[in-house]
Parts: C-alpha cells; sequence; structure tokens
C-alpha cells in the first residue's frame, strides 16, 4: 500500500512539473555529510557521506517545485551484532551501509538569499523501498546564486520491519549550480 501512494504521489507531481508551460530549471550538484540523530543501528551507522543533485522548476515565484535524488555512504561502523528476538531464533538487525533518496516537493524563498522546503518520496535502503520526508532550510552564498548550502533533517518511517522504529539524520550539504 505504501508503494503505491508513493509511485502516484511522484506521478503526480512529475505530471504537473512536466505540463507545465516553460519553466527555468536550476540544477545544482550537491555533497553532502549525515550524522544519524535516531535508529536502531545508530551505532552501526553514525555518519555518512554522498552526493546528490537537486533541482528547482520555477522562475519569478516565490513557491518552486523541487525534486532530489541523493545516494549516500554509511562508512563508520562500531562492529557490534544486534540481534532481533524472533521468539525461538536470533536474527541479526540490518545496519544501514547505504541509501539512495529521492525527493520531491515543493520550497519557499522569501528573498534571494534563503529558501525552506518539504519534500516527500522513496528511500531506498537494503534492497527495501521506505517512505522518507525531508524538511531543509538553505542559503546562497551571494546573489547569484552559484553556492548554496542547506541544513536537512531526514525520517524515513519503519525502517526496522520488527519494531517499526524509524530512521533519522541530519543532512549537512554544500552544493554548486550547474545549470
Amino acid at each position: 500500500m505504501q508503494k503505491m501512494i508513493v509511485t502516484i504521489l511522484l506521478s503526480f507531481i512529475l505530471v504537473q512539473t512536466i505540463a507545465q508551460p516553460k519553466q527555468k530549471a536550476t540544477t545544482f550538484l550537491l555533497g553532502q555529510v549525515n550524522l544519524t540523530t535516531h535508529g536502531r543501528t545508530t551505532g552501526n551507522n553514525p555518519w555518512g557521506a554522498g552526493l546528490g543533485i537537486q533541482t528547482f522548476f520555477g522562475s519569478k515565484t516565490k513557491f518552486k517545485a523541487v525534486v532530489e535524488l541523493t545516494g549516500d555512504v554509511y562508512l563508520a561502523n562500531d562492529k557490534v551484532l544486534r540481534l532481533n528476538t524472533d521468539g525461538t531464533s536470533f536474527t541479526p538487525v540490518d545496519d544501514v551501509p547505504g541509501m539512495v533518496n529521492l525527493f520531491v516537493g515543493a520550497s519557499y524563498h522569501p528573498d534571494q538569499h534563503i529558501y525552506l522546503s518539504l519534500m516527500t518520496g522513496p528511500s531506498f535502503i537494503n534492497g527495501s523501498m521506505l517512505l522518507g520526508v525531508k524538511p531543509s532550510v538553505g542559503f546562497y552564498f551571494s546573489k547569484t546564486q552559484r553556492c548554496l548550502g542547506k541544513l536537512s533533517y531526514i525520517n524515513i518511517f519503519n525502517r526496522d520491519k520488527t519494531t517499526k522504529e524509524d530512521f533519522g539524520s541530519l543532512s549537512l550539504a554544500i552544493g554548486i549550480r550547474l545549470f
């Protein structure tokens, strides 16, 4: 059911974005660092790094559609085996070696130097597709908007299948405009 809702939501947003008359698109290449804030395997994946692409659609309005594709690898590991108790047996809890996110949403640009965004979409972890949400505060380093910085919170819902715990992280990104 969750996959169907995500697919319908993404399809609707993409159709609305593509069907609009000629809009200016601004794309940024992002480098980011994620610090895990909560999750069952926080010790096994306390931080990660990755790359992404973020595109804003729209030109002269304060509200813009935004699409973001990111990929992160969690490099650190405390080498502790965490186990599920399934009643009669013990199974290892999967850590988060990496994740790929495809988020879509809206952004609000009150002036030339700052923006707020709220995105949602699928997150792919260990072969599973999970629903995620990503609110962000971004800022541009200059009026030309060639470089940006962004602080985000990423929450992946029901990451652990046994306990239904979420996975959350803070993300700090720096980007440069491609076009």
